[in-house]
């Protein structure tokens, strides 16, 4: 009762502040607001289904507790709430909420779910982050940042529970609109065409691997571009960081480019190939990001 209580006087707040226009060059708080409901939808659809498939026994009989399988439920009940109020927010303020897309998550087993929720959620911190300095509302600012709190307590929770370190780095690492949509993308098959489009572009896709049966500082990445060639002259890497990318040198080899990991890397990390090593931005971004776990 709590919660629906604090829904409705949230929408009235909102409701009362609609979504704030800027320059042209920019998103407006309604497409900010549409793509983050845009992930929230791709995460609830993520832990439902997820949820629908494997029971309390699965969780179990791949080294899981219970208790694991009860906060997940409510991780996902989470999701569900986020996708409901943002939902309800855009309404209230006149905007149209964009739906839930078709997705396919990857995932064949509950240690691969689990370890594809911790990439998610990772991801999910880096996009509001990102998205964070573009809210011109101080009330849609609030309202994100509250999500924003709580999912970064999911991915703290989910790291601890397959093992990985549930707070790496004293900062998280933001991520733009297109280096996020690019990630996010890699997941959806297919969107409505009722769904306004949003003011995004997927770059080409960039995974990552190593030798390294854990990668860190120092350890060599490859940087696999699958079914496509990077063209041009040179290109470098840059791991994105709350203070700007830090380039290192990408060697180019057969199937990509093989890049060291530097100094001050940790956890969930980012990486992109560049077309120079001053700036990683919208116009000088070849490829990726590609998601890379680095121990510290």
């Amino acid at each position: 009762m709590k919660s629906a209580i604090f829904t409705l006087s949230a929408l009235a707040a909102l409701s009362s502040a609609a979504p704030t226009k800027r320059q042209a060059s920019g998103p407006s708080d309604a497409d900010i607001l549409n793509y983050a409901l845009t992930l929230e939808h791709l995460e609830d659809t993520f832990y439902r289904d997820a949820l629908a498939k494997y029971t309390v026994d699965d969780f179990k009989s791949a080294g899981f507790d219970e208790e694991t399988y009860n906060r997940i439920k409510m991780v996902s009940s989470d999701e569900a709430q986020h996708v409901s109020f943002l939902t309800g927010a855009l309404t209230a303020a006149g905007a149209k909420p964009v739906a839930a897309c078709t997705y396919n998550f990857g995932y064949t087993d509950v240690k691969s779910f689990l370890a594809t929720a911790s990439v998610l959620e990772g991801v999910g911190v880096s996009a509001y982050l990102g998205a964070a300095a573009d809210i011109m509302s101080k009330t849609y600012l609030t309202a994100a940042g509250s999500i924003l709190t709580v999912e970064a307590r999911h991915s703290a929770y989910v790291r601890d529970t397959i093992g990985q370190e549930p707070f790496p780095a004293p900062f998280d690492n933001p991520l733009s609109y297109n280096e996020v949509y690019t990630l996010a993308a890699q997941f959806i098959t297919a969107c409505p065409d009722s769904n306004a489009p949003l003011p995004v572009k997927a770059f080409p896709t960039l995974t990552a691997s190593s030798m390294d049966a854990m990668i860190k500082e120092g350890s060599t990445v490859m940087l696999a571009t699958k079914g496509y060639a990077v063209q041009g002259g040179q290109v470098y890497a840059a791991f994105i960081t709350v203070t700007g990318p830090v380039f290192v040198d990408a060697k180019a080899v057969s199937g990509g480019f093989e890049v060291v990991v530097p100094k001050g890397i940790a956890g969930q990390s980012y990486v992109v190939l560049t077309s120079c090593n001053t700036a990683a931005t919208d116009d000088t971004i070849v490829a990726g990001p590609a998601v890379v776990e680095v121990s510290a």
